[in-house]
C-alpha cells in the first residue's frame, strides 16, 4: 500500500502579512466513536495503574534506594558534578513518582532537597545534615505510609524540611535575586 502524499502548506499573502496553514494529516487517522461502544480513555488508565498498585511500594523503595546510594556515593567519593547530578535525579523521580504511586509526603520532601540542589550556590556548602535529613524523611514517608497516625507526622516532618530549607536558601542566596523569587515561590507539589 503506498503512503498518501501529505498536503501541503496553505500560504494566503496579503498587503502586510502572510497566513500559513498548515495541514493536520491527523485529520485523516480519527475515528468516530458511537456513544453504545465508548470507552473512557481515563477510565482505562486508572484500571491499568489499579493492576499496578500491588507494585508501587516495590517501586518506591528501588526510588529510595537509588536516592541513598547517590549519598552514599557522594559521603564516599566525594562530590563530583556527576554525583551531584544523581542525587539530583534520584529526588527529582521520587517527587515525580511519589503521588501517582500513593506517596504524596515524600514527594513534598523530595521537591525540599530538590530545591536545595538546584539553588545552593556551592553544593559543597550545604550542610551535610541537612541533606541527611530530607533523605532519611523520604525513607520514613515511604517506609512508614500505611502506619495509623503516620500522615500527620509526615506532612509536619515534610513541612518543617521545606521551611528549613527555604530560611537556608534564602540566607545564602541574599545577593542573587534571581533564585530568591524561585525560593519563595509556593510549592507546586500538591499535599492534599
Amino acid at each position: 500500500m503506498a503512503k498518501e502524499k501529505s498536503p501541503t502548506l496553505k500560504v494566503q499573502a496579503f498587503a502586510d502579512h502572510h497566513v500559513i496553514t498548515q495541514p493536520n494529516p491527523l485529520r485523516r487517522v480519527v475515528r468516530l466513536v458511537d456513544e453504545k461502544n465508548f470507552e473512557d480513555p481515563v477510565a482505562r488508565a486508572e484500571k491499568a495503574l489499579a493492576g499496578l498498585s500491588d507494585e508501587f511500594s516495590d517501586w518506591m523503595a528501588i526510588e529510595c534506594d537509588r536516592l541513598a546510594a547517590a549519598h552514599s556515593s557522594i559521603v564516599r567519593n566525594g562530590l563530583t558534578v556527576a554525583a551531584r547530578d544523581e542525587l539530583f535525579r534520584a529526588a527529582h523521580d521520587i517527587k515525580g513518582d511519589a503521588a501517582t504511586f500513593g506517596y504524596p509526603l515524600a514527594a513534598v520532601a523530595a521537591e525540599s532537597l530538590c530545591r536545595i540542589i538546584e539553588h545552593a550556590p556551592d553544593f559543597n556548602r550545604v550542610p551535610a545534615d541537612l541533606i541527611v535529613h530530607h533523605i532519611n524523611a523520604i525513607q520514613a514517608i515511604v517506609r512508614e505510609h500505611a502506619g495509623i497516625g503516620t500522615a500527620g507526622m509526615a506532612k509536619e516532618l515534610s513541612r518543617k524540611l521545606r521551611g528549613v530549607a527555604d530560611e537556608y536558601l534564602t540566607v545564602v542566596n541574599r545577593d542573587r535575586p534571581e533564585h530568591l523569587e524561585a525560593i519563595l515561590a509556593p510549592s507546586i507539589v500538591p499535599v492534599d
